[in-house]
């Protein structure tokens, strides 16, 4: 399916744009043949070929396999995986650990992969988050998609699933991959922004791409901004295959669901804390695992029967769609743990190379057109970025199996072959290493037996042409806070878009077509013409909602793992921290004691307490509630010291629990607030059991509205 040519806006005259103002000494640019223009030419291939569609791969049948044959998609991927030396081009930004993986149970019939059939055994992991969009010195909180790399180091071989912390993507087809990446990387005239998507050269390809919908309203939502590392799903994105020991294939989606909850940072926290601590997310991680509050993930799979491929009103091999948990349960298989932080940031987090055809036998691959360019793009960009083929014997990347073939030398060889013959079939080396057959125990690996008989095409299925029902299903199941932040993330990003008729174009030919009630809100938030009516017929589908996209319904039911600041200064009530920290102790959360200075306070029985730091040092936005114990003298100095007010305040603003023990209730009327489901004000067991149920929400959503009033 071809792309629509977007028309030349009226504020472009000749092709010139009116906000291009590089144009002077234009007669000497002239001369400089090494200068490129691209206005009113051809899109062409480096070697000068013309290019009649830079939308596809070439496949096998519209449904089919990408074909290797083809040049231009392989040049221009070749090109972008060496644009970056020796950073990352994407995903620059990450925090690894070191964990272990194990099976619930024996899976056999469902893939012949020993790592999934052995439930005894605990295979090592090595796991890699990320940010997108950023260099490696961006903050941890922008607003982006973050990476979820995960290397399992097998009996058979590593197996890499190679996923992000959202279920969809972008684009459709590889093809487009550095076309994406170039709008979504800072504009390159002034290298701005940093770490984000509020720009004109993002919303600009993604108002020309109606497919990047479904990803893009993910994006402006809660789940691009999580509140850990620890605390945000993963997903595989593309459908796989899992293959049995019979051979009998099933379709699979691959998840990630962490036990302490899904949940995220509001816009405001977010924005605070990349400034306050750039790398808060990688320090959480780090924390967490040296705490010994060790991260867990559940792994599990949508499984496909091959005879219901086509039994859904979206394709499944479109990366742009999820299936709806609602229509395909999540089977669980096993869990991941991480347990042990690097030794090594470069040595290990750095030189990690992860590529999505890294898989073990019982695991093999879709004709996922996006996938399918993965499958090269991936190796190609290691070789550029770690100096060579041999990036696998690096110790991070070195599999536990033996690996044992004919390759030789390269950059950096670190393995010493014996023998004399480089070459497969020998005499001389008495036949070795020699071939498995896949039949055999252990056997080698045997792709999956799939026909495929179609002509060499350049075409999008047809079955890949609906770009907004699923979109409009992710909004349509959002929680009212949920598509309130939704709204605002839109109105943000645009806000920064220099170009009105590209917010235009996104307001009336995107959201218009998700949603008109957004269109409209953004529309007024932009100060543009709301739209009357959607420009893409609506399509009717299975599901109008599905309560497993909200994160208000993905909360563990505890507090496990929660930070708790309390306010303190001389003349505090001891007896009150001592109860709050058993309390919180028994639910698995954490308290620190925060004073006006780094020194310590005395009690108001006499008692000296060393403080973790100061409310300076600390501020709020490292913390999930705030614990305020009663004392006369301490509220006193509370009452009148400004960083503690404030600290009240943004905690108050963010919507976050806080509990006013005994005279701290005075607080009240120092910060005129006033009581809510999430401001506990009392000094018995009931309020702080009252306490932890708050925190137990995460945020206190129905103070929103009130909290904007509160400046911050």
């Amino acid at each position: 399916m071809s792309t629509k040519k977007p028309d030349t806006p009226k504020s472009q005259m000749a092709g010139t744009d009116t906000l291009d103002r590089g144009n002077s000494n234009s007669k000497l640019k002239s001369l400089e043949t090494f200068r490129s223009d691209a206005t009113g030419q051809a899109l062409r291939t480096n070697q000068g070929v013309k290019i009649a569609d830079n939308q596809n791969t070439l496949k096998a049948g519209a449904r089919g396999p990408s074909l290797l044959e083809d040049f231009i998609m392989r040049e221009k991927i070749t090109h972008f995986d060496h644009e970056r030396i020796p950073e990352r081009i994407v995903h620059a930004r990450g925090v690894g650990a070191h964990g272990y993986f194990q099976s619930y149970d024996n899976h056999s019939a469902l893939t012949k992969a020993g790592f999934l059939r052995d439930p005894g055994k605990k295979t090592p992991v090595f796991v890699r988050f990320s940010t997108v969009q950023g260099p490696r010195g961006s903050g941890d909180t922008v607003r982006d998609v973050r990476g979820f790399a995960v290397k399992f180091f097998t009996d058979e071989g590593n197996f890499d699933l190679v996923g992000n912390n959202m279920p969809v993507f972008f684009i459709q087809d590889a093809i487009k991959f550095p076309d994406f990446v170039h709008a979504v990387k800072p504009e390159p005239h002034n290298e701005i922004p940093t770490g984000g998507s509020a720009h004109d050269t993002f919303w600009d390809f993604v108002s020309l791409q109606p497919e990047s919908a479904h990803m893009v309203i993910w994006a402006m939502s809660d789940r691009a901004i999580p509140k850990s590392l620890r605390a945000m799903q993963g997903f595989g994105v593309h459908t796989f295959r899992l293959i049995n020991a019979q051979g009998r294939s099933s379709f699979v989606k691959f998840h990630w669901r962490p036990t302490v909850g899904t949940c995220s940072l509001v816009w405001d926290e977010a924005q605070k804390l990349a400034g306050k601590d750039t790398d808060f997310h990688r320090r959480d991680l780090w924390e967490s695992i040296e705490a010994g509050d060790y991260p867990e993930w559940e792994f599990g799979v949508q499984i496909i029967a091959e005879e219901d491929e086509h039994n859904f009103d979206f394709d499944i091999l479109d990366p742009t769609k999820l299936i709806p948990e609602e229509l395909v349960p999540i089977t669980p298989l096993g869990k991941m743990v991480l347990n042990r932080n690097p030794d090594n940031y470069f040595a290990e987090t750095e030189q990690v190379a992860f590529c999505p055809g890294h898989i073990v036998p019982g695991i093999d691959f879709s004709n996922d057109p996006l996938l399918q360019g993965r499958l090269f793009s991936y190796t190609d960009t290691q070789i550029s970025r770690l100096g060579g083929p041999n990036f696998h014997e690096l110790p991070i990347n070195r599999p536990l199996a033996p690996f044992h073939n004919s390759q030789r030398d390269a950059m950096h060889r670190i393995t010493l072959d014996k023998g004399r013959a480089s070459y497969e079939p020998n005499s001389i080396d008495g036949g070795w290493p020699r071939e498995t057959p896949p039949a055999a125990e252990d056997g080698g690996f045997e792709s999956y037996n799939e026909r495929i008989d179609a002509h060499k095409i350049r075409q999008r299925s047809e079955s890949f042409s609906d770009h907004f029902s699923q979109a409009r299903l992710f909004y349509k199941s959002m929680s009212k806070h949920e598509q309130e932040h939704i709204i605002a993330a839109y109105s943000f990003e645009l806000g920064k878009v220099e170009r009105e008729w590209i917010r235009e174009r996104q307001v009336n030919e995107i959201l218009a077509n998700i949603d008109l009630q957004l269109a409209a809100r953004v529309a007024e938030n932009l100060g543009l013409a709301a739209p009357k009516k959607a420009t893409v017929a609506e399509r009717k589908t299975s599901l109008s909602r599905s309560p497993a996209l909200s994160q208000a319904n993905l909360l563990p039911g505890n507090i496990k793992t929660r930070k708790v600041a309390i306010l303190a200064a001389n003349g505090v009530d001891g007896a009150a921290i001592d109860a709050l920290k058993k309390a919180l102790k028994a639910e698995g959360a954490h308290a620190k004691l925060l004073g006006p200075t780094s020194a310590p306070v005395t009690t108001a029985d006499g008692k000296s307490l060393p403080v973790d730091a100061s409310m300076e040092g600390l501020p709020s936005v490292a913390f999930d509630a705030v614990f305020v114990p009663g004392g006369a003298q301490s509220i006193k100095a509370l009452s009148g010291n400004g960083v503690a007010l404030h600290y009240l305040l943004e905690a108050y603003k963010h919507l976050k629990a806080i509990a006013l023990h005994g005279d701290a209730r005075e607080l009240l009327h120092s910060l005129r607030l006033e009581a809510d489901e999430g401001l506990i004000v009392g000094a018995d067991a009931k309020a702080l059991k009252a306490f932890i149920a708050a925190i137990a929400q995460h945020r206190v959503w129905s103070r929103e509205e009130k909290a904007k009033a509160i400046p911050a």
